[in-house]
């Protein structure tokens, strides 16, 4: 794999971390009266989907099991609506974030020159 792409797969999971970090404990209605965790979290959730946009198409083939598709729905979701369509933003944060920390772990595991920044 090529540089660019091990230094994206380690911006999603950077991002995704932190936003686990930042969420943690925390209830819908508590994150969105949060106007800086809100803030942070929606910042990061936009490098993931910008991130996951520029992920070269050969590589999401070979990680399949990642839900890109969901990540460009996210993308436009976050652009047009300015990032407060609750249950998206909700549902990125317990649900897609998550699964897709998982499955880059597991990919780190098993195949870990895709994540390689060695030129």
């Amino acid at each position: 794999m090529t540089l660019l792409a091990g230094a994206l797969l380690g911006i999603m999971e950077e991002s995704g971390e932190s936003i686990l970090t930042l969420t943690e404990g925390l209830e819908p209605d508590e994150f969105f009266a949060s106007r800086l965790t809100r803030h942070e979290v929606l910042r990061l959730l936009r490098v993931m989907t910008e991130t996951a946009a520029n992920v070269p198409n050969d590589l999401k083939q070979q990680m399949a099991e990642i839900e890109w598709s969901g990540w460009a729905v996210l993308d436009t979701q976050l652009k047009v609506a300015g990032g407060f369509e609750r249950d998206a933003i909700w549902f990125a944060i317990r649900s897609m974030v998550p699964a897709t920390l998982m499955w880059l772990r597991v990919f780190r595991r098993n195949a870990p020159q895709l994540f390689s920044l060695a030129t």
